[in-house]
């Protein structure tokens, strides 16, 4: 899982950060994780920002635990904490649009649900949001009501906050992180010409309506609980099918099928077989979307991280799960 990968080999990570040795230190012991180069140092990218947006300040700041494309630093204004959000590096191979990126929080802080932006930093693509104190939201807690109900309830309003230019279409993410794969003569972990002509039936029943502004990166580790849910990480934010959305989330969350239907019944007000059917084979296209994002990240990172073995266990998930579907059934109940 991502939040497994997070926790290898820290300590080299960190040590490309531009930071102290002690900040290093505190960054392994708070943070434990493990982030993406960038051709200039993080350190030196937050220190630039903050610069220009509050000039003469000496503000201090501290890593924050979490990501794995990004650099996340909380800094202390004087009435205030904030914090600034550092891309990574090559993250733009992975379909990540910063100014999508910023345009989709703002649009789910405006309805309550991301955290307020304070700044967006064109030079860097940085993003500036107001720190929220909250607490992590365990997939235990979301798999049971009320905070199934409730992380549903928010995705609906989200789905309908508004517009941005990206399109996600999981379908063409799937196909693009293997051109970019094969272009750098690298091939997947595992049998995609396999797990392609599966999809290509998915998409002829379920082709995607982008009406949904979509997170499309539903972790439990983007979600916090402040009294509210808050859903934080908006870089795969695009306009997407409300069906995949709700599908990321139940499968990167191994939630089961006995919550899809509470998932459709908390979003449509109830679970039809069409319903039912749609959201379990776009699961199919989530876990495939997560095996490729592994092989890709595989080829492109430079990390010393296993990208390979996550991308082989979420290719794992999805041949498993296309066996124990009844893929001919399912195929024609989302076609009517």
């Amino acid at each position: 899982m991502k939040a497994r990968l997070r926790l290898q080999g820290a300590e080299a990570a960190t040590s490309s950060w531009g930071l102290s040795p002690a900040a290093r230190e505190m960054a392994l012991v708070v943070a434990g994780c493990y982030l993406s180069p960038m051709p200039t140092a993080p350190g030196e990218v937050l220190t630039e920002v903050l610069c220009r947006l509050w000039p003469g300040e000496q503000l201090r700041s501290e890593p924050l635990s979490g990501g794995i494309t990004n650099f996340n630093f909380r800094v202390f204004l004087e009435d205030r904490s904030v914090v600034v959000r550092v891309p990574g590096g090559r993250t733009e191979l992975l379909g990540i649009d910063r100014h999508a990126e910023a345009s989709a929080n703002a649009l789910a802080a405006g309805i309550g649900v991301a955290p307020e932006i304070v700044a967006f930093d064109e030079a860097t693509g940085c993003i500036v949001t107001l720190f929220v104190e909250g607490r992590p939201v365990g997939t235990d807690d979301l798999g049971a009501e009320p905070m199934l109900g409730e992380v549903v309830a928010a995705l609906h309003r989200v789905h309908g906050a508004g517009h941005v230019k990206a399109l996600f279409d999981p379908f063409a993410v799937v196909a693009g992180y293997h051109r970019e794969i094969t272009s750098r003569g690298g091939r997947e972990p595992f049998a995609y010409e396999k797990m392609a002509a599966l999809l290509d039936q998915v998409a002829k029943v379920c082709p995607v309506e982008p009406s949904a502004l979509g997170h499309n990166d539903l972790l439990n580790s983007n979600l916090i609980y402040d009294g509210t849910v808050r859903i934080l990480d908006w870089e795969y934010a695009g306009m997407t099918d409300p069906f995949f959305d709700l599908a990321n989330f139940s499968s990167n969350n191994e939630l089961g099928d006995e919550r899809d239907e509470a998932i459709l019944r908390h979003y449509f007000g109830q679970a039809s077989s069409q319903s039912i059917a749609k959201l379990r084979l776009m699961k199919l296209v989530s876990e495939a979307r997560e095996a490729m994002w592994g092989a890709l990240q595989h080829v492109i990172s430079d990390l010393e991280m296993d990208f390979a073995s996550y991308g082989a266990e979420r290719a794992e998930r999805f041949f498993a799960l296309a066996e124990r579907l009844d893929l001919g059934s399912l195929l024609s109940a989302a076609a009517r």
